[in-house]
């Protein structure tokens, strides 16, 4: 009996697709399921994490609970899922900086694609540029003119190297033939508060923090990095609207698994997240913080993200962008 159980569990371990490994399929879970978020409490993919573990609860009949593992622009909790064993009891929600980080960084300590195995996207936001009302910058036209008056010295504040803003300032100054300074904080608040002092030029954010500004008279929004206006703020209009039809760099959010883990247990996650992400609470839920609810199955988000990391190493390797 002993030699079974231990053979049952190196074969869950291994992530093999014999008899044990399907049999802890079908009986899959067991015990509680961890999400990490590779961020601090309070930021948005931390909410789009607790709001997905509250009714994932439901959906696989064990408690889902969220662990913070923040630091190092996700690479730190990111590397607690790879080393995770592969049986479905930790998986993670990384942003689209997953595919940025395997170009920008000089060395990871895992492998973007062959350490984990997708399971499904769970959200989408653009990114809003903004100014302070201040700036004689009001349109993004002014902006491409004003940076072509004065090559580099215009600056963008983002929440730190590699974000999402980092990068979507990188695509658009190349796209718009012009050059742009980023100036990196730690963390999208300081970032916004750099904004509202006229410190910088522009920001580059997701939603949720800019959008209260924005309605109170005190940010002045140029437009949306997505291809179609966020139902978030449907005022705002898309850069691609406004002249550069070729740009586009949303952030998008999804769960992975660590590599190996059964195929049977990766379905059983998809369809129990589908669900949720489909549930018209958490929809509205996202909504609210400026998240479009999207879902896909394991392959579909596989090919989204060798196709991210195909766009951004580019991008990369054009403008020089590098973190050691």
């Amino acid at each position: 009996m002993k030699i079974l159980r231990l053979l049952f569990s190196c074969c869950v371990l291994a992530g093999l697709p014999g008899l044990f490994g399907i049999a802890c399929a079908q009986t899959f879970p067991t015990k509680p399921v961890r999400i990490i978020s590779p961020y601090p409490p309070g930021g948005g993919n931390d909410i789009i994490s607790r709001s997905i573990a509250l009714k994932l609860t439901t959906q696989l009949g064990q408690q889902v609970i969220v662990e913070n593992k923040p630091g190092a622009n996700t690479i730190i909790g990111t590397e607690v899922l790879a080393k995770a064993p592969p049986d479905g009891y930790s998986i993670i929600l990384v942003p689209s900086s997953h595919a940025i980080n395997q170009s920008l960084y000089a060395k990871l300590p895992y492998d973007a694609v062959r350490d984990f195995s997708p399971i499904t996207l769970a959200g989408s936001s653009p990114l809003v540029f903004a100014v302070n009302p201040s700036s004689p910058i009001k349109t993004v036209r002014d902006l491409i003119r004003l940076a072509q008056a004065k090559p580099g010295e215009l600056t963008y504040s983002t929440a730190g190297n590699g974000s999402s803003g980092h990068l979507a300032g990188v695509l658009f100054a190349l796209t718009a033939g012009i050059k742009l300074q980023h100036v990196p904080y730690k963390g999208t608040s300081p970032a916004l508060t750099a904004l509202l002092a006229n410190e910088v030029s522009l920001s580059i954010s997701t939603p949720p923090p800019f959008l209260p500004q924005i309605r109170a008279g005190k940010l002045h929004p140029l437009g949306m990095s997505s291809a179609q206006r966020s139902p978030a703020a449907p005022d705002i209009p898309t850069i691609a609207e406004l002249g550069m039809p070729d740009y586009s760099a949303s952030l998008w959010y999804g769960f992975l698994a660590p590599a190996n883990t059964p195929r049977t247990i990766v379905q059983r996650l998809n369809a129990a997240i589908v669900a949720v992400v489909k549930d018209a609470e958490v929809r509205e839920l996202l909504s609210g913080q400026g998240i479009d609810p999207v879902s896909c199955t394991p392959e579909e988000f596989a090919r989204l993200i060798a196709g991210d990391l195909e766009k951004w190493a580019r991008v990369i390797k054009e403008s020089g962008a590098r973190v050691e």
